[in-house]
């Protein structure tokens, strides 16, 4: 399983990443396999560096603020215009899986300005999350479980074939966004990677009210406390210096600490 962190910036795009987008590719013997988790705004641009959106498997949606959902309006339009949409077997265009909260077809159409009784139904196949269920896409589980945010919010744990360790399956958790939760603690539990946001800062924005975002200390103790094997902190709003977000994750987390980067490639 491959993780590429296609964009990264917390609640917006910055300068050098766009918002949320996590690419995740599986060969399972016979072709790769290809599941964006988030497509935040700016991100259907980057994705395009790395997969032809026409040869996405599914895309699975934390929740549906527009730094995780916004490029849904742009992927739609390439889906439904783009002259070799069709199938090459049969010329009729694929339904995308969109796996996302409940309210997820209605958030889409909204965004995109479709008028009542218009739909995205020829080019999505919405699904909603149900926690704990797993969802196959070829080698891929995909298990949602809530997390605590100020919208119906999902972390997601993946299961796939490893890249750099043949025959064997890896984990990787996503939290989405969050506030430190026994659900995340609990969903993270054992990950390989655990790719986890770290929007707030300690001591700068400890009067912020609390059920929003975690800092790295607290991404950090999440880590810890779910056993993970490496941590990836992800979601830093261009204010924030990764090296302190580092720094705070470290002082509670043994484990390998990074900061995602856009573009960067891991094999898991």
């Amino acid at each position: 399983m491959r993780l590429v962190t296609v964009g990264v910036s917390g609640s917006f795009p910055g300068p050098a990443s766009p918002a949320s987008a996590y690419l995740l590719q599986a060969h399972d013997g016979e072709r790769e396999w290809n599941v964006v988790l988030d497509l935040g705004n700016g991100a259907l641009g980057a994705l395009q560096r790395h997969v032809d959106p026409l040869d996405l498997d599914a895309v699975a949606l934390s929740h549906l603020h527009p730094d995780h959902c916004a490029d849904l309006s742009g992927l739609y339009v390439y889906l439904r215009y783009h002259p070799e949409r069709g199938d090459v077997r049969t010329g009729v265009p694929r339904r995308l899986p969109v796996l996302g909260p409940s309210t997820t077809a209605e958030r889409a159409a909204a965004m995109y300005g479709l008028t009542p009784g218009e739909s995205m139904d020829g080019e999505y196949d919405v699904r909603a999350w149900e926690p704990g269920a797993t969802v196959r896409v070829g080698p891929f589980e995909l298990e949602p479980f809530a997390v605590y945010h100020p919208v119906e919010a999902y972390g997601i744990r993946v299961t796939g074939p490893s890249s750099v360790r043949p025959g064997e399956r890896v984990t990787l958790v996503y939290s989405g966004d969050t506030d430190a939760c026994d659900g995340l603690v609990e969903g993270a539990r054992g990950a390989d990677l655990f790719l986890c946001e770290a929007a707030f800062q300690e001591g700068r924005d400890d009067g912020v009210e609390r059920g929003i975002h975690l800092t790295g200390r607290r991404a950090g103790e999440a880590a810890a406390a779910a056993g993970v094997r490496s941590l990836l902190l992800t979601h830093l709003p261009v204010w924030n210096a990764p090296d302190v977000a580092i720094a705070e994750a470290r002082s509670v987390y043994d484990g390998p600490v990074a900061v995602a980067a856009a573009g960067g490639v891991h094999e898991l």
